[in-house]
């Protein structure tokens, strides 16, 4: 070879090696610009949004849809958590369990069982290069290697506080975990190694001017159960607080009480609180705010704003700044609504007299079960929907007694007005009502939904049904009952070119494919 070939080869190999060393993406690249045909995080995306890329399963297709594997976990109950699928390999998990199946074909590759078994429901698990995190009973972050199932690293949560059953959130090079007791928080854990990083807790100490919106007493609450959302350019995660404590009755606790029914946006770097935006101030509904932050990029009112959708459990639907917390619009996505008769220029509610919990009962609307909850909404980019699943009705709310502050309580359906479960498309812009599609027979929430490039919105149901919906009309188009009751989020992905949509349903996940004939 002469000396001017053996220069072009030496020149050509090193051309191919800068070339494939940009190709190798870091574990943080591939979370904040996944491949389509993944699911890697348990919003889909950071932004929650919920939305596939993949288009081979349309509305002119979806007709032909059928269950291609089911893959049942015995020991366990009433499964909740979203598949997570990285390059092929499905990761489905429990409180102290995680199963690794061939997303093809629903055979397991490993499974992880830590000691004692736990059949408490828990929502998923999350990964981040090699690794998959699982929570744990006994409120332990577990790092196992994705390949073969083996424990990486195993920490216990700081100063002993009880992790709840929200998947953990990988943001920053930081697993996000959240949880309940002694009170509401948020723990970052450095996502190579597990060293813990910080703690964000959602009830203020006495140097925080939050502490005097509890009127003298003790703050107390703010469960955090639900993950978060996370903008990768403002470096905030975004989450949801839950009720304050005494739970039905404010009575000993005067004022807004923060940051209880709160969306709050952390640094991630840090876990210092930047902004919050309390939903529900003085809440005695049980009306938590962990409904899902969806994080959408768009003109609104003629400027371009980062914004953040929440549907609330209170049956308020907000757009928010997401930089700032500053209120846009609220506006109710539910025709039962009258606790509050508006939101101020603020977004503060204008509370209707009469709807405190009492010892005869007090009909509110919506119910304690919220006009939605935890199961997570779908945005639609190419619609510029946000899809949600409803609960109209009303339910009735009793306390033990009128002078205790911390007695007995309850709450029950209205027999005058019961519920019943819809989807909903709303205007992310205006907030008005698309189009709803009202369960074949549900009437509580369960399910989360996703949606598609193909044009479909994928809209399991409390009771068993799968129904995949028209995104523009919702039409339907393809039902499917699993037999079980489904209180999971769903998730889609691709192995060798073909779609499939994968849901949990009792102890059971089923996954659904086009059939082969055409």
């Amino acid at each position: 070879m002469s000396k001017k070939n053996v220069l072009c080869f030496y020149v050509a190999v090193l051309v191919l090696s800068v070339w494939s060393s940009a190709q190798v993406r870091t574990p943080d690249q591939m979370l904040i610009n996944p491949d389509p045909k993944d699911w890697v995080t348990y919003g889909g995306t950071y932004n929650s949004h919920r939305y596939s890329q993949l288009k081979q399963v349309t509305a002119a297709n979806a007709s032909r849809l059928q269950a291609k594997w089911v893959y049942h976990l015995d020991g366990m109950e009433e499964l909740e958590p979203t598949p997570i699928v990285l390059n092929g390999v499905m990761y489905i998990s429990g409180f102290n369990r995680v199963d690794a199946l061939d997303a093809r074909t629903g055979n397991i590759i490993w499974k992880y069982q830590r000691q004692p078994a736990s059949a408490t429901r828990q929502r998923g698990t999350a990964v981040y290069g090699d690794k998959v995190y699982v929570v744990t009973s006994d409120s332990h972050l577990v790092a196992l290697d994705a390949r073969t199932g083996g424990v990486r690293w195993d920490v216990r949560s700081e100063g002993g506080s009880t992790l709840a059953g929200g998947a953990p959130l990988v943001a920053d090079g930081k697993v996000i975990v959240s949880g309940n007791r002694p009170n509401g928080f948020i723990q970052a854990f450095d996502a190579v190694t597990g060293r813990y990083a910080w703690t964000w807790t959602a009830v203020p100490t006495g140097e925080d001017p939050a502490h005097a919106t509890w009127g003298g007493a003790t703050p107390a609450g703010a469960p955090i159960w639900v993950s978060g959302s996370f903008d990768p350019e403002l470096n905030l995660i975004y989450y949801g607080t839950g009720q304050p404590n005494p739970q039905w009755t404010g009575l000993s606790r005067p004022g807004d009480n923060l940051y209880s029914d709160s969306i709050v946006a952390l640094d991630v770097k840090s876990g210092t609180l930047k902004w919050h935006f309390q939903n529900t101030p003085h809440d005695v509904h049980d009306w938590d705010s962990l409904e899902t932050p969806v994080l959408v990029d768009a003109t609104f009112r003629g400027q371009p704003r980062k914004l953040l959708l929440q549907a609330n459990r209170n049956g308020f639907y907000y757009v928010l700044d997401r930089t700032n917390g500053e209120f846009l619009l609220g506006t109710p996505f539910v025709d039962r609504l009258d606790w509050a008769t508006g939101l101020d220029q603020k977004g503060r509610p204008i509370v209707a007299p009469g709807h405190d919990p009492t010892v005869k009962g007090t009909t509110t609307c919506p119910s304690t079960m919220g006009a939605t909850n935890w199961p997570p909404p779908t945005y639609s980019p190419d619609t510029r929907y946000l899809y949600v699943v409803v609960a109209e009705g009303c339910g009735v709310n009793v306390i033990t007694s009128s002078t205790v502050p911390d007695s007995g309580t309850g709450y029950y359906e209205s027999p005058h007005a019961p519920w019943q479960a819809y989807v909903r498309a709303i205007d992310v812009l205006t907030g008005k009502r698309v189009w709803e599609y009202k369960a074949v027979r549900s009437n509580h929430y369960g399910p989360g939904l996703l949606s598609t490039a193909g044009g479909i919105v994928f809209a399991p149901e409390q009771f068993g049904q799968v129904s995949v919906l028209d995104a523009k009309t919702g039409q339907s188009l393809w039902h499917f009952n699993t037999g079980d009751v489904i209180t999971a989020a769903p998730a889609t992905y691709s192995v060798d070119g073909q779609q499939f949509f994968a849901i949990a349903s009792g102890t059971n996940v089923f996954a659904f494919g086009l059939s082969d004939s055409r």
